[in-house]
């Protein structure tokens, strides 16, 4: 059992499993298990916040320009690092790392906050643990981002009410790499791998 954040989020090959499932405890903390298991059932169906469906994520994803991802990390065990590096080669949307604690990522200049990036980012990936995702609804707002994604395994089901009664589209508790590659070839719509292999540049 580990804190739901940057450091330990579940990774895509996780994501891509159908027989697991990572649930957040009402304690703040998060964890794996079976998804045909009573628990699992149990806390899932204690949620009563539901994002966008497929058809309005792939929306969302293609009518996205641009993509800034807050806690991104420059160490290649971390998730954001791993989706990073997915969209910067898979996909041909303008990519920002925000950390505050670096000043390059991937090989990019990476910006202290939101506010200082160059253009405002259509979607907002979020790789913070859910106790932070109110303070960042404000700082996507106040930039005029409209999309603030957080990423599979981070739940704050009262920061996705409020960041909808702020007028935001909140996607929450999915990986961003993994909705890009299931619907642009990289998966089957079930997210499981498709084998295909491709030096293709993604679509959009």
């Amino acid at each position: 059992m580990s804190i739901a954040s940057d450091t330990d989020a579940t990774t895509e090959t996780d994501a891509a499993a159908s027989d697991v499932e990572t649930v957040r405890l009402v304690n703040g903390l998060s964890c794996e298990l079976p998804a045909t298991s009573p628990l699992a059932k149990l806390l899932k169906s204690q949620r009563t916040w539901i994002g966008p469906d497929a058809k309005q994520r792939l929306r969302i994803l293609n009518a996205a320009r641009s993509i800034a991802i807050v806690g991104a990390s420059p160490k290649p065990q971390r998730s954001s690092y791993f989706v990073g590096t997915y969209l910067q080669q898979s996909s041909d949307y303008r990519v920002y790392f925000v950390n505050p604690n670096e000043t390059e990522i991937l090989g990019q200049p990476a910006y202290a906050s939101l506010r200082d990036l160059p253009e405002v980012p259509d979607i907002v990936v979020v790789f913070r643990r859910g106790s932070d995702i109110p303070s960042v609804v404000d700082e996507v707002v106040a930039v005029g981002a409209k999309t603030i994604w957080v990423q599979l395994g981070i739940w704050n089901e009262q920061a996705a009410y409020y960041g909808e009664e702020q007028g935001l589209t909140v996607v929450m508790d999915r990986c961003i790499k993994v909705e890009h590659a299931r619907f642009h070839g990289g998966l089957h719509l079930l997210g499981f791998d498709t084998g295909q292999i491709t030096s293709r540049r993604g679509g959009r």
